[in-house]
């Protein structure tokens, strides 16, 4: 008995280590749960074991739109909207940015997308965006409401900059990985 347990212990600690990326080196990025994909990571995941995993992107609709996304992505649910009405600026007064406000709808919109995909919160949830912060963020709010298997893919989508600051680093794109540009009604969900 006591050698079927060990060697089920040991399966399940064999499993859970086939998708662990290093701890990412940005605060930004660290999750409360501490799980971390790399692009190719994810995809493995995604193509073994894609009926069991939610693979959401956080990122705008339009960045989704203009910059691309991973063709096996289930769901866009972005943590916060552009707000073109308004600016941002830094502490210096210059605008850098349009202002942004909350999605209020991300955590009930999250739960839609798990029973739509007949999954629960103890499912693994893979989470990117452009570089992994703004997934970190969306980690730490599903945290708080009890999400426990969640991963940050914190290269993200376009990757970390390089010198120049460029995008060129690493990341999905950067990894030759799928993505699309095509909008899909399946993908996106509109808002307000």
């Amino acid at each position: 008995m006591l050698k079927k347990l060990l060697a089920l212990f040991m399966a399940i600690g064999l499993i859970s280590g086939l998708y662990a990326g290093d701890v990412p080196t940005s605060k930004k990025k660290i999750i409360p749960q501490g799980k971390y994909l790399t692009p190719q990571e994810a995809y493995d995941m995604m193509q073994k074991e894609g009926d069991k995993v939610l693979f959401i992107d956080v990122r705008t609709p339009e960045e989704l739109y203009f910059v691309g996304y991973p063709t096996v992505i289930d769901k866009n649910i972005p943590i916060a909207y552009i707000d073109y009405s308004k600016f941002k600026k830094n502490k210096k007064g210059e605008v850098v940015k349009f202002a942004s406000y909350k999605n209020k709808e991300f955590m009930p919109q999250l739960e839609a997308a798990l029973k739509k995909k007949g999954l629960d919160k103890n499912s693994p949830i893979i989470v990117i965006c452009r570089s992994g912060s703004r997934a970190a963020k969306a980690a730490k709010m599903m945290d708080k409401a009890g999400y426990k298997n969640v991963y940050n893919l914190d290269q993200g989508f376009e990757g970390d900059k390089d010198k120049n600051k460029h995008r060129t680093v690493n990341g999905w794109k950067n990894a030759n990985l799928p993505y699309t540009y095509k909008v899909n009604e399946k993908v996106f969900i509109l808002h307000k």
